[in-house]
């Protein structure tokens, strides 16, 4: 039977992860915004570098070279800029599957104790009952780790697949930058 004392411990708890939870979904959005900040900062001036220089050209060869000029430096900004969504993201997610984690280890040894002291106040002749709730306990630890693991696994393979399609996009990029150089 859980006591006051162990119910207020509990929700102490819920709470104090929940305030964690809001904290670094909090920071999470901070970095978000911080770094839109600076894209739009960069890009302004940009624009106006660029809007210079289109006013200074002075025939279609210049144009040209101006246009292929500025093809690369856009899509490495684009993949930067990706890259950098992605890492906070990645760091927010990490850090809410830290928390969660932490909840469950902490669940796990409570209901851990709450069926050791059940089973030491069992009746005789529930030996049977006993044994049946400790395995299927162990099932349910075990399938929370099985899924952890699947979890960390799709997740390696996610940024993986991730810095691929980045890098990929860059060579071909850069491919197209050459190619439009050569065309001016």
């Amino acid at each position: 039977m859980l006591t006051a004392e162990q119910l207020i411990a509990a929700q102490k708890s819920q709470l104090d992860a929940l305030f964690g939870l809001t904290s670094k979904a909090f920071e999470g959005v901070e970095k978000l915004v911080e770094l839109n900040l600076q894209v739009a900062r960069t890009a302004l001036g940009e624009a106006a570098e660029t809007a210079q220089s289109a006013l200074s050209v002075k025939d279609a060869q210049e144009l040209l070279a101006l246009q292929a000029s500025l093809l690369q430096p856009s899509a490495e900004k684009a993949v930067a800029y990706s890259r950098h969504l992605y890492d906070i993201a990645s760091s927010t997610s990490s850090e809410f599957a830290k928390l969660a984690e932490a909840q469950v280890a902490d669940a796990q040894v409570k209901l851990g104790s709450v069926v050791d002291n059940v089973t030491k106040n069992a009746p005789a002749g529930t030996e049977n009952a006993v044994a049946l709730v400790k395995s299927a306990v162990a099932a349910a630890n075990n399938a929370y780790e099985s899924m952890h693991k699947a979890a960390k696994q799709a997740s390696e393979i996610a940024e993986s697949n991730f810095n691929a399609v980045t890098s990929t996009a860059v060579k071909a990029t850069q491919t197209a930058s050459r190619a439009a150089k050569r065309a001016a």
